[in-house]
C-alpha cells in the first residue's frame, strides 16, 4: 500500500515577492482589528471606533505623550538590539532582565557617591562605561561556562535574572537606610547624572544614543568580520571550527556585547527616565524584547517598527481602560488580539498550508 502524504501540511514559501508580504501583514492586520471590533461590541457594547480612538489618543493626544511614546519605544529597542548578537549566534539569551538590571544599578550608585563629587558630563560618561561593562559581565558568565562546559544558556541566563533582582533589592535596602543616599529620586536637587534638556526635550538624548546603538549593532552584524563570525557560528558550530573561527572566543565576545548593550539600557532607564532605581526598573522588557526580535526576524532596523508597535498597543490598552472604565484585561485582551493576528501575518509571510489534491489520496 503506497504511502499517503498527509491531508494538511505546512511548508516553506520563501519565493513570496515584497508586495505579498505586505499584502498580507494588510490581510491580518485588518482581521485584528475586525476580531477586536466584535470583541469590544459583544463583551462591552461599546463602538469600536470609539475604543480605537482613545488607543490612539493614550499614545499621540499630546506633545508630551508623543515623547512618551517615542521614549519607552527607544527604551524597549535598546534591549532587542541588545539580544539580537546572542541570537544571531543562537545562545539564547533570556537574561536581558538582569543584564539591564545590573547596569541600572551600576549607573545609579555612580550616582549616588559621585554625584557631587564630580561634574554632571563627566559623570554621565563614566555611568555609560561602567554600565556597559557590568552588563557585560552579567553576559560574560554564562557564556563562559557555556564555551567551556556546554551549559544551558536559556536556563543560566534566566537564573541570572533572579541573582540580578536579589542584588538590586540589597543595594536599595541598604541605600533607603541612609536617608542622604535614598533612591527615591536620585540627586533629585542637584540632577547631577540626569540626561540634559536639548532644544528643552528632555527625552532627546535618550533617542540619539538609542538611534547610534541600532545602527552599530546593524552595521557590526552585517558589514564586519565579527559579524560573519557570529553569523556562521550560528548557523553550525562545526562549520564554523573548520572554517578556522575559534567558536569559544565567538561566544564569549559576542555576550559581552550582548550583556553591554542590555547595560546600557538600564543605563538609559536610570539616568534618563525613571532617576531611580528598583527591581521594577526593567519591567518585564527583557522578556518583551525577545517578541521584538524575532518578529524582526533579529534585524535591528525593522525592530524599530515593532518596538513602537508593542509600545502603542500597550500605551493604547491602558488609555481604554481609562476613558471606558474597563479593567486591565479587557484592554489588554484587545491588544492581545492585535498582537497575535500580526504574529500570524508574521507565519503566513514564511510558510504556506497545503492541502492533499485527490489524485495523491
Amino acid at each position: 500500500m503506497a504511502n499517503k502524504q498527509p491531508l494538511i501540511r505546512i511548508r516553506k514559501k520563501e519565493d513570496r515577492s515584497f508586495l505579498e508580504k505586505i499584502l498580507i501583514k494588510v490581510i491580518f492586520i485588518i482581521l485584528a482589528l475586525v476580531i477586536s471590533a466584535l470583541f469590544i461590541n459583544s463583551v462591552t457594547k461599546l463602538n469600536p471606533l470609539s475604543v480605537y480612538s482613545s488607543m490612539f489618543k493614550g499614545a499621540f493626544s499630546t506633545p508630551r505623550r508623543i515623547w512618551i511614546t517615542v521614549r519607552d519605544t527607544c527604551l524597549l529597542l535598546s534591549i532587542a538590539v541588545g539580544l539580537t548578537p546572542a541570537f544571531r549566534m543562537k545562545f539564547w539569551n533570556t537574561g536581558a532582565e538582569g543584564q539591564m538590571l545590573i547596569g541600572g544599578l551600576m549607573s545609579a550608585a555612580m550616582m549616588i557617591y559621585l554625584g557631587d563629587k564630580i561634574p554632571s558630563a563627566l559623570l554621565l560618561v563614566l555611568m555609560f562605561v561602567f554600565s556597559a561593562i557590568a552588563g557585560a559581565v552579567w553576559g560574560f558568565l554564562p557564556a563562559f561556562f557555556k564555551a567551556k562546559y556546554n551549559t544551558n544558556e536559556t536556563l543560566f541566563t534566566l537564573m541570572m535574572n533572579y541573582v540580578g533582582i536579589q542584588i538590586v533589592e540589597f543595594f536599595v535596602d541598604v541605600w533607603d537606610k541612609k536617608q542622604s543616599h535614598s533612591v527615591g529620586i536620585i540627586n533629585g536637587t542637584s540632577h547631577a547624572g540626569w540626561f540634559p534638556s536639548i532644544f528643552g526635550q528632555q527625552y532627546i538624548l535618550n533617542v540619539l544614543i538609542v538611534v547610534l546603538l541600532t545602527a552599530a549593532v546593524f552595521i557590526y552584524l552585517r558589514y564586519t568580520k565579527h559579524g560573519y563570525e557570529v553569523a556562521v557560528t550560528g548557523e553550525s558550530e562545526s562549520t564554523a571550527r573548520y572554517s578556522g573561527i575559534n567558536v569559544p572566543k565567538v561566544i564569549i565576545r559576542t555576550m559581552l556585547l550582548s550583556g553591554a548593550l542590555c547595560g546600557l539600557a538600564g543605563f538609559t532607564e536610570v539616568a534618563g527616565i525613571s532617576h531611580t532605581i528598583s527591581v521594577e526598573t526593567s519591567g518585564g522588557r527583557g522578556f518583551t524584547a525577545i517578541i521584538v526580535a524575532w518578529l524582526a526576524k533579529l534585524n535591528p532596523l525593522v525592530m524599530v517598527i515593532y518596538s513602537f508597535l508593542i509600545v502603542f498597543l500597550n500605551k493604547g490598552a491602558v488609555q481604554i481602560a481609562s476613558d471606558f472604565n474597563l479593567n486591565e484585561y479587557a484592554s489588554n485582551i484587545i491588544a492581545g488580539i492585535l498582537l497575535f493576528c500580526i504574529l500570524a501575518s508574521e507565519f503566513y509571510t514564511g510558510y504556506e498550508i497545503v492541502f492533499r489534491h485527490k489524485e495523491e489520496q
